[in-house]
């Protein structure tokens, strides 16, 4: 598996806590930054990971901001991406096991970097059930052709 990672300058510190994890884990990233702590426009790092998830370039990507919100925004505007906004491992492990996520989307002041290592865990290892959930997924992408 290969994952994409970035941030704005509100997420840079977990950023860098989850490519511990991801070294951690020994599993292959690109970081796309930024390298600063100075204001940048999250839009401008969202797309170019979505952009590499939906062109198979990595597998999967992760995104941080402040609160996740933004990053989460901007990806799902670009054909393919399924980014799902998540602060609780519950959740990270359903938004793979039924919606097939290909993108993650957390917020540095929401959770602390110990509950952002078990969600980012818990979203990498689950798999997607397929079943009943593909029929719901193929529906909800069709509604991008509208």
């Amino acid at each position: 598996m290969k994952v994409a990672i970035s941030s704005d300058h509100g997420g840079n510190n977990l950023r860098k806590e989850i490519t511990n994890l991801l070294t951690e884990l020994d599993i292959e990233y690109i970081d796309y930054g930024p390298d600063a702590d100075t204001s940048v426009d999250y839009p401008d790092y969202a797309v170019p990971v979505a952009n590499d998830v939906v062109a198979g370039k990595v597998d999967r990507g992760i995104l941080i901001c402040g609160t996740g919100i933004g990053m989460s925004i901007s990806a799902n505007k670009i054909k393919g991406i399924r980014c799902a906004l998540v602060h609780d491992v519950f959740s990270a492990k359903a938004t793979r096991g039924h919606n097939d996520t290909n993108m993650l989307a957390m917020g540095e002041r929401v959770i602390g970097p110990g509950l952002a290592r078990e969600i980012v865990s818990a979203w990498l290892e689950t798999e997607f059930e397929g079943g009943r959930h593909e029929r719901r997924i193929n529906k909800m992408m069709e509604l991008e052709k509208n």
